[in-house]
């Protein structure tokens, strides 16, 4: 069967509201779609999005996932705490991360188990469908539990760099691509950035006779 990987960030505003149409292009076209969770820039590389000059970049995302969130019917509430220890007046990220290493490994680790999209549908709504401290008690058991995956014995195939090295593979396949952001769609080596992109995509895999 032919493949369309997603690569995508439990950071991402745009990435949660990408989520139902994941969903759908496996239900509505005969492909597999792939998990490819990738570390978000914050903590890659924050020089290249988190300075003065992109200030006013970031101040549109802030506005823009809000009300497309809202055209879409979905939740518009960021999370609380944000999975990247960040001070947004500032955009200095800190030193310490305590979230989205553990967030981005869980994600690999659920693709692993054939339940990627489930474990990304589940966890970015829990984190922006307005759940606070979504981190405490049992939040975060209770959604993977949806997604038909046990967090404790996830948790603990996560020790290791393993888990690490196929997030940083993920971001070179998808620089290799010539993607840069996410979600970011691959098809056949072509990609499609963007959630707003998932219906150009869809046109194309109906074009290549894939629906269903």
């Amino acid at each position: 069967m032919e493949s369309v990987d997603v690569y995508w960030s439990f950071r991402s505003p745009y990435s949660y509201l990408a989520t139902p149409g994941m969903l759908a292009l496996r239900e509505d076209f005969e492909v597999e779609v792939n998990l490819r969770p990738v570390l978000p820039v914050a903590v890659r590389a924050p020089e290249l999005l988190f300075n003065a000059q992109n200030a006013p970049r970031v101040r549109y995302i802030q506005l823009d996932w809000t009300r497309r969130a809202r055209m879409l019917g979905m939740s518009d509430r960021w999370p609380r705490p944000d999975p990247i220890v960040q001070d947004m007046k500032t955009l200095k990220i800190a030193d310490e991360q305590p979230y989205i290493h553990r967030l981005s490994a869980l994600g690999v680790e659920a693709h692993r188990q054939g339940r990627g999209l489930e474990f990304a549908y589940e966890v970015s709504h829990l984190l922006f469908g307005g759940t606070r401290d979504w981190q405490l008690g049992t939040h975060l058991a209770d959604a993977a539990d949806r997604a038909g995956l046990d967090l404790a014995a996830m948790d603990a195939r996560i020790e290791g760099a393993d888990h690490a090295d196929e997030l940083v593979a993920n971001q070179q396949a998808l620089t290799d691509a010539g993607g840069w952001g996410v979600p970011t769609f691959v098809f056949r080596g072509e990609p499609f950035f963007g959630q707003d992109r998932i219906d150009t995509l869809r046109w194309h895999l109906n074009n290549e006779g894939l629906a269903r």
